[in-house]
């Protein structure tokens, strides 16, 4: 399979040569143990699979030794890649008392949840690790990787961009989806085998139609308002576990999260949030939407989730520098995508189709050092690729 070049290539070889653990943190099937793979390519490199019962039980053999003989045991390579580590509580103390002992071994962590991998590796690492995010492959990386793109001449490649568009926002952004022939059928086998399975072991959900019911009430809403207590009522589930199946979509790297953006953050608190999908193809395979159709009824939502996705990825790609909200006045006026940048403010209104920005005077009235930008399927690649 071709190697995609990734954003993420810089900021794991500066981390390389720190004296850090490394954690790389994201999705399945997002391309972790692959970026790492062709990194160390050709180097003295052992990876630990905490997914295969054989080289979990080898791992947790080598923590019973001195720590110079666990690497040892391990086979003595310079860089330890510990894959699905999020798979054994133990890990951060194993690990821990590894780098505390300052084995000559530099140690990479894999995580495609971070359910135990921040609350207890992470913790038991504070101050000795460098965490890196992979997202699903941003428009940017989809576009660099074909033979064609050049964007000095962007303006001369509108057919061949829009083809792309059309594809990223009905099958997604994940690696394998790019060169797969049936992506139908793959994403189908991502979201079944790998997304639900993965959520379900974890063994804080046990009821997979509850969690389909629930993704599936979320993909439809794409944009809008999410009442927790409405969702409640549907499923027939109590808001405490609506919120625990949400906090566990979120920490699983399926659904990401905007709050509406205030000054008063109390107002904040109890306002309604938004939900949208890392990847517009897993929200399009759980409705069984997949029709490649510019003409589709729900086009505006899905290519909204699409373009503040990308913000999100690039956001993740920079440790998360900047809060990302969305805005909406008690008269219902809304600015899609509010990024904060320390002390200042960048507005987005997402449309497929040109329009006007309806929220602008309202918003710019309150947030008078804002800027506002309308973005849409004419002009995205302006504010998404560099």
């Amino acid at each position: 399979m071709k190697y995609i070049n990734r954003v993420s290539e810089d900021k794991f070889k500066k981390a390389l040569k720190t004296n850090k653990v490394i954690i790389v943190l994201g999705a399945r099937q997002v391309g972790k143990t692959t970026l790492v793979e062709h990194i160390l390519k050709g180097k003295n490199t052992n990876f630990v699979n905490l997914d295969i019962n054989a080289q979990k039980n080898q791992f947790l053999a080598s923590s019973k030794l001195d720590p110079n003989k666990s690497v040892g045991y391990l086979g003595s390579p310079n860089y330890l890649v510990i894959d699905e580590a999020q798979r054994l509580k133990e890990t951060g103390t194993i690990v821990k008392g590894l780098f505390d002992s300052k084995v000559k071994c530099k140690i990479i962590l894999l995580g495609s949840s971070s359910l135990n991998l921040l609350s207890n590796t992470a913790e038991s690492l504070t101050g000795r690790n460098i965490k890196i995010y992979i997202t699903p492959l941003t428009i940017e990386e989809i576009l660099k990787n074909r033979s064609w793109f050049d964007k000095n001449i962007l303006e001369t490649l509108k057919e061949q961009t829009d083809v792309v568009l059309m594809e990223t926002i009905t099958y997604g952004s994940y690696p394998e989806v790019q060169i797969v022939e049936n992506k139908q059928e793959y994403l189908f086998y991502l979201v079944s085998d790998y997304l639900f399975k993965d959520i379900l072991s974890l063994g804080i959900i046990r009821n997979e139609d509850v969690l389909y019911s629930l993704l599936s009430l979320l993909a439809r809403q794409t944009g809008q308002l999410v009442s927790i207590n409405k969702l409640s009522n549907i499923l027939n589930i109590s808001r405490q576990t609506v919120e625990k199946y949400l906090d566990l979509l979120k920490k699983t790297f399926v659904l990401f999260e905007l709050k509406p953006y205030s000054t008063n953050l109390r107002n904040e608190i109890k306002k309604s949030s938004k939900y949208y999908f890392w990847d517009v193809g897993i929200r399009n395979a759980v409705i069984n939407e997949l029709d490649i159709n510019p003409l589709r009824p729900d086009i505006g939502g899905l290519f909204e989730n699409f373009v503040v996705a990308e913000f999100a990825k690039l956001n993740a790609l920079n440790s998360h520098f900047n809060q990302l909200y969305f805005w909406r006045d008690k008269k219902g006026r809304e600015i899609d995508l509010v990024l904060k940048q320390e002390s200042k403010i960048h507005a987005f209104e997402i449309g497929y189709n040109k329009r006007k920005i309806k929220g602008k005077k309202a918003f710019l009235k309150k947030y008078n050092t804002a800027d506002i930008k309308l973005v849409n399927k004419d002009n995205y690649l302006d504010f998404l690729v560099k």
